[in-house]
């Protein structure tokens, strides 16, 4: 039983002598194992020929694929900048059209208005000698009227100097216009109203007018004056 024991210290003394070192060694195993693996990895990386390789030619791969985007969009950019500075051209020679074609439109309208403006005075002109005309016309009729002796109206046909244009109206409206054939003045008159000193006594589509003057009578039917 003791021999057992003092072999047991036995064991136990040697097994506390030689742990440590078996930790030395294997600690020393491990850092010599790191320290050669490190020495592969730099002797690979330095062997490595990036030149040929696969991962050089991804690389170029993805370079060219990006310049080929880039060169893409910059065309596309040129596009679209030769695309603005057309319509700028456009743009700009729509606004000298409009502004030509406005211009153009204005003298029109100017020359519109200076012929209207003429136009206007030239028939104020004529409806003002008209006008004058018609006086003188009128004036000169009363004149003729007033100047014929008495004795020489007598012998005035009416048929020689006035024509029947027309009867109108119904009954004791009827009414005629006559025309001088002397002026081309057209008058009015109805039963009771005189002309040349001669009261007018009736008027009818069959007889024509009747004037009577004390007692000269007159008759102007659609047959008279006509020649």
């Amino acid at each position: 039983m003791l021999n057992k024991l003092n072999l047991l210290k036995k064991i136990a003394f040697v097994f506390v002598l030689f742990f440590p070192l078996n930790c030395v060694f294997a600690a020393d195993a491990e850092e010599n194992l790191d320290s050669e693996m490190e020495a592969i990895s730099a002797q690979a990386v330095a062997d490595y020929q990036v030149q040929g390789s696969l991962f050089q030619q991804i690389t170029d791969l993805e370079q060219e694929k990006v310049l080929m985007q880039l060169e893409k969009e910059r065309a596309q950019l040129d596009l679209e900048l030769d695309k603005l500075a057309a319509e700028k051209i456009k743009l700009h020679m729509e606004i000298d059209t409009l502004s030509g074609r406005a211009e153009q439109q204005q003298q029109e309208l100017e020359a519109a208005k200076a012929k209207l403006e003429a136009e206007t005075a030239k028939l104020e002109k004529e409806k003002e000698a008209l006008k004058q005309q018609e006086a003188e016309m009128a004036s000169s009729s009363s004149s003729y009227s007033y100047q014929q002796p008495v004795e020489e109206s007598k012998n005035v046909s009416f048929a020689n100097k006035y024509k029947l244009v027309n009867v109108i109206g119904a009954g004791s409206q009827l009414q005629a216009t006559v025309q001088d054939l002397q002026t081309g003045q057209n008058k009015r008159i109805s039963v009771g109203k005189e002309l040349d000193g001669y009261t007018v006594k009736s008027i009818s589509l069959d007889d024509g007018i009747v004037f009577v003057k004390g007692t000269e009578t007159q008759n102007l039917n659609i047959g008279n004056g006509n020649n």
